[in-house]
C-alpha cells in the first residue's frame, strides 16, 4: 500500500505539475474507485466482499495519496462494494473521497456504468440510475444519455435538487478554467507543433 500510493503521488504530479499551470500538462484521473482489484474472481462488475480494516489498510491508501496530491478526476469502477455499485455508492463516493478526503474534483462514470446500473439490479430504469448516481456526487456520465435524459424530469418531479446539478457543473467548469480551456480550447495544439513534435 506505500509503494503505491507513492507511485500514485507521483504520476499525479508527473501529469499535472504543480498546479496544471503550463499547456503541456493534462489533468490526472485516479481510476477505478474503489477495490477495482479486488473483484470476485477478477471480473469487472463483480462484487467485492472484505472487512473495512482490509480494505482502509490495504486498497485505499494509494486512492487517498493521489486526492491528497491534488488529482483533478476520479473514475468510479465497476464493481459493487458491499452489494452497492461504486457508481451508486454514497458511502464511498461523497462519504469517504469528498467529505472525509477534502476531494473537490470531478467524479466521471466508467463507460456506461449509470445505465449498467439496471443490470446490478438496483435500478429499474435510466432515470432511477441518474438518480442514484447524481445523489452518490457523480459528476459525469461517460457514453449514455442518462444523464441529459433524466436530470431536468427528476428536478421537475423534486426527486432530485437543481443544486445537486448546480454542484456537478461547478466542479466540472473550474476544472476546465484551471486548464486554461476557456482561453485555449486545443489546449495548446496546433499545426506547428503537431509538425514539430509528432514523430520527432
Amino acid at each position: 500500500p506505500f509503494l503505491g500510493a507513492m507511485i500514485a503521488e507521483a504520476m499525479v504530479r508527473g501529469y499535472q505539475g504543480k498546479n496544471m499551470e503550463r499547456n503541456d500538462e493534462i489533468m490526472a484521473c485516479v481510476k477505478h474507485f474503489a477495490l477495482y482489484g479486488a473483484g470476485e474472481a477478477g471480473r469487472d462488475y463483480n462484487t467485492v466482499d472484505m472487512s473495512r480494516q482490509r480494505m482502509f489498510n490495504d486498497y485505499m491508501l494509494p486512492y487517498e495519496a493521489a486526492v491528497e496530491a491534488g488529482v483533478g478526476s476520479v473514475m468510479a469502477s465497476f464493481n459493487e462494494v458491499d452489494g452497492i455499485p461504486a457508481t451508486a455508492n454514497k458511502w464511498l463516493m461523497d462519504d469517504i473521497l469528498r467529505k472525509e478526503w477534502g476531494f473537490n474534483g470531478v467524479i466521471i462514470t466508467d463507460y456506461a456504468a449509470i445505465s449498467e446500473l439496471k443490470a446490478h439490479g438496483v435500478a429499474a430504469d435510466d432515470a432511477e440510475a441518474a438518480k442514484l448516481a447524481i445523489n452518490a456526487t457523480v459528476d459525469i456520465d461517460m457514453k449514455t444519455s442518462c444523464y441529459a435524459n433524466n436530470l431536468a424530469d427528476l428536478v421537475a418531479r423534486h426527486e432530485i435538487d437543481e443544486a445537486q446539478i448546480d454542484a456537478a457543473c461547478y466542479r466540472i467548469l473550474t476544472l476546465k478554467n484551471k486548464l486554461g480551456l476557456f482561453e485555449d480550447p486545443y489546449y495548446g495544439c496546433s499545426v506547428e507543433k503537431r509538425d514539430s513534435v509528432i514523430c520527432s
